[in-house]
């Protein structure tokens, strides 16, 4: 959907965008996000843990990733909304 909406014209990409998706609510985005930054802390835990070899400076690690990400998306994400590109 972002590839056509790049791609194509304007009129085209917005009358195939939303009649082929349906909005999602809030909640729905808020267990998506919880959801995917679990799945990525998991995954730089195990990779700490296969690079350190020591399970607690792993979760040390994946405490401290979880936190900043989120910081930083949230950084990010007001940036972006800051930018007319694209909307």
């Amino acid at each position: 959907m972002i590839a056509d909406q790049l791609i194509l014209n304007k009129e085209t990409s917005k009358g195939s965008y939303k009649s082929d998706k349906q909005s999602e609510s809030p909640k729905r985005s808020i267990v998506k996000s919880i959801s995917w930054r679990v799945v990525g802390t998991i995954d730089t835990v195990l990779i700490s843990w296969f690079v350190t070899g020591t399970l607690k400076l792993a979760f040390s690690i994946g405490l401290i990733e979880l936190v900043t990400k989120m910081v930083l998306y949230f950084f990010h994400e007001r940036v972006w909304n800051s930018i007319k590109w694209g909307k």
